[in-house]
């Protein structure tokens, strides 16, 4: 499939912030992807993901949630990628620039949040009800969402490694709190960062699945 790249700048209420558009002939969708903690858009897992999602008919958009000043404080201090308040906005941003952007409105949008992503992925899909159709969470903190939990109406697939014990206790706890569809996935043999052999594949069909169907 014949797959266009553009390099952009996402002008938001509060900062410019850099992001890489796949834009596959005829799209069914758009992916809108927000990274873990101490990633960025050049997250190697996350890119593998979008250019799959690409190839299935779907245009993803991965963006820094961090500007690059911010960027250099995070990695002094890395409070900023912890601050689940500042990289939410920065999605619900990026959620409202791409539904009046030339190439991408009219779009029906997806989220993918990868870790700490995941809860600023449910917490855009809670304030942008109308505009967030299905959201998937990769080794996801969703209990990071906190309350807006409760507020999460799209599709949500919670996709957790079978050996991250931790990860997999909180997104048990996150499903039961997410009043609208929801499934948990168990990868097998994949650790919090998928970097075992084949288990980033399975996150790439499971999402393809996931989002092709509610988008």
């Amino acid at each position: 499939m014949v797959v266009s790249h553009r390099l952009l700048e996402l002008a938001l209420d509060d900062a410019a912030l850099e992001g890489d558009l796949l834009v596959p002939e005829r799209p069914m969708g758009l992916v809108v992807f927000a990274h873990g903690s101490g990633s960025s858009r050049l997250s190697p897992r996350n890119q593998q993901v979008a250019r799959y999602l690409a190839d299935q008919g779907l245009a993803t958009l991965l963006f820094d949630l961090l500007t690059v000043e911010e960027n250099v404080i995070d990695e002094r201090t890395r409070a900023l990628r912890f601050d689940i308040d500042l990289i939410s906005s920065r999605l619900i941003g990026a959620v409202d620039w791409v539904g009046q952007a030339s190439e991408t409105r009219g779009l029906r949008i997806g989220l993918f949040g990868a870790s700490t992503g995941a809860a600023a992925a449910l917490i855009a899909a809670a304030e942008r009800a109308e505009q967030v159709r299905a959201v998937v969470s990769r080794g996801g903190r969703a209990d990071l969402a906190g309350d807006q939990l409760a507020a999460v109406r799209a599709p949500t697939l919670l996709l957790v490694g079978a050996n991250d014990p931790t990860v997999l206790r909180l997104n048990e706890l996150a499903r039961q709190r997410i009043p609208g569809r929801c499934e948990l996935v168990v990868v097998p043999g994949a650790t919090h960062l998928f970097e075992e052999s084949g288990t980033l594949e399975a996150v790439q069909a499971h999402a393809a699945r996931w989002l092709l169907r509610f988008l």
